[in-house]
Parts: structure tokens; C-alpha cells; sequence
């Protein structure tokens, strides 16, 4: 047996170190994990609301085309243009 007093100490030191570095392994892949899950669920909100959208707009486009009116865009406003006197 060739423990020492000093190995002794060291021992649980290291293993401490070790378990708080596993900890926080542990930690940061749950969190990549959760922010992963969370940026998909954004991403399939964002393709369903587009889609969505998109429906709309075809619809609105066969609602006018049956209308026959068309949109059209407002007038431009004539500029004023401001003299001033010197």
C-alpha cells in the first residue's frame, strides 16, 4: 500500500473536480437541448403562419379576380413646394 496522506487528500479533490466539470457538461447539453426545442417550435410556428398567409392571400387574389376589381394604388399627393423669400 503505498497511499500517503497527501494522495489521500488529492484523491477526493480530483473527484470533486471531476463532478463539477461533469455537472456542468451535464447543464450546458440541457441547455443546448431545451434552446434546440425551442428554436423549432419557432421555426414550425413560422412555417405554419406562413402558410397560413399565404392561403389567405390566394384566397383574397380569387376573391377579387371573381369581383373583377383589381387593386389599385392610390393616387400619389402632388408635392408643395415651399418658396422661401430671402
Amino acid at each position: 500500500m503505498s497511499e500517503t496522506r497527501v494522495s489521500r487528500k488529492a484523491d477526493p479533490f480530483t473527484r470533486t473536480a471531476r463532478n463539477v466539470a461533469q455537472i456542468w457538461e451535464d447543464r450546458t447539453a440541457l441547455v443546448k437541448r431545451e434552446t434546440a426545442a425551442e428554436s423549432a417550435a419557432n421555426d414550425a410556428k413560422t412555417i405554419r403562419l406562413r402558410a397560413l398567409r399565404l392561403e389567405k392571400e390566394k384566397l383574397e387574389a380569387e376573391a377579387r379576380e371573381l369581383a373583377g376589381t383589381e387593386t389599385t394604388r392610390a393616387p400619389a399627393k402632388k408635392r408643395i413646394r415651399r418658396i422661401v423669400a430671402e
